[in-house]
């Protein structure tokens, strides 16, 4: 199967990263796959193996999702939108996938509508269209108005043949966070997590005994990073290493490396992360999807401070769900300081040790057998 799969991140770069995960799923299936992304540049994500085409990237204004930044930081004008939505129908066009998914619309995404019309409806054009799908994380934005709900149902009623809810039922069903309609419900398909295979501890212990700071790669978390900063001059018994994501991490991280203490280690934000947390004492993070399963897979200790800008709910809800388990807890932003932190930190660094998890992250291997019998009954 010819697979395409549309994503736009737009602050941090966790759809992305589960595009690409999806991606390279199919690839090993034996199938070839093409991510067409419309937000800013990622180099620090894993692209092997994956043709990928890229959009005139667009960013949001920090949580203001309303209007949108090209990649110079100015207002995006039309021609941005119109130069997008062409290369969107050309793509559709030229490649014919036998698959196409968007990633996150249309449960999200709305200012970008427009274009992901354009998308689906030259893709309703081909003589032989594509399984269409939507592809979801365990936890949605909530719909602020019924009536953006039922704009949500109405076009997945006219243009998808499913939508892949990437998480498991038992423990996040849709329903936590979206009105599931009598419309909908039928086409929704449980895949489990997409999460990378698990990494092998690194090979030279980087991380050993560290608290490991990230905010994902994009150019949220300032508050978290400065507040952990202002912990590790008043705990310098402890390590710390700092990874910044972000457009100008590398230049941040090294102006921050000249003025920081012995126990402080600043750097932009690495590839093998992941790795990483098996030695560390504890993770200290937001809580979007990509990073939760990172510290259930690794088992470490972990201090989650969710995102809640612009009235964000998401990670919270992830978030209060795992902290149900040995070794984490959860700060707020509006309880977060620097003592609050440590206290946090010495809790779950004292709590029983919590064993990696290796089951339920299968969801990418699930799409793909899902898509392939969806696929050979379209024909």
């Amino acid at each position: 199967m010819k697979v395409s799969i549309v994503v736009t991140h737009l602050l941090g770069t966790g759809h992305l990263a589960r595009a690409l995960t999806l991606a390279r799923a199919f690839v090993a299936g034996g199938h070839s796959a093409t991510v067409i992304s419309g937000g800013m540049h990622a180099p620090h994500l894993d692209g092997e193996g994956v043709e990928q085409v890229q959009l005139p990237p667009l960013r949001s204004d920090g949580a203001d999702f309303a209007q949108l930044l090209d990649q110079s930081g100015h207002i995006a004008g039309d021609a941005i939108f119109s130069a997008r939505s062409a290369i969107l129908a050309e793509h559709v066009q030229t490649a014919q996938p036998d698959v196409l998914i968007t990633e996150l619309f249309p449960f999200g995404r709305r200012t970008l509508t427009a274009e992901f019309v354009a998308l689906l409806e030259a893709a309703h054009r081909l003589p032989r269209r594509p399984l269409i799908c939507a592809s979801i994380r365990d936890i949605l934005a909530p719909p602020s108005k019924p009536a953006k709900a039922n704009r949500t149902d109405d076009l997945v009623e006219r243009f998808y043949d499913t939508v892949l809810v990437h998480a498991d039922a038992d423990v996040t069903p849709l329903s936590l966070s979206w009105p599931v309609s009598d419309r909908l419900v039928g086409k929704l398909h449980y895949t489990g997590y997409v999460a990378p295979p698990p990494p092998l501890p690194h090979p030279g212990r980087l991380g050993q005994s560290e608290i490991i700071v990230s905010a994902g790669g994009g150019d949220v978390g300032a508050k978290v990073f400065d507040t952990c900063l202002a912990a590790a001059k008043r705990d310098p018994k402890r390590r710390w290493r700092l990874l910044l994501g972000g457009r100008d991490a590398a230049t941040k991280s090294a102006r921050l490396m000249r003025t920081a203490p012995a126990n402080i280690t600043l750097e932009p934000a690495r590839p093998d992360f992941r790795q990483m947390l098996y030695h560390a004492a504890a993770s200290v993070s937001l809580c979007g999807y990509n990073t939760a399963l990172d510290v259930l897979q690794s088992g470490v200790r972990a201090v989650f401070i969710p995102f809640d800008a612009g009235n964000e709910v998401e990670q919270g809800l992830r978030a209060d769900a795992l902290a149900e388990l040995t070794g984490i807890a959860v700060l707020r932003n509006a309880e977060l300081t620097p003592d609050a932190l440590l206290g946090a930190l010495d809790r779950v660094v004292s709590d029983t040790p919590r064993a990696p998890r290796t089951t339920g992250f299968d969801g990418a291997i699930e799409t793909v057998r899902w898509t392939e019998t969806m696929r050979k009954a379209m024909q």
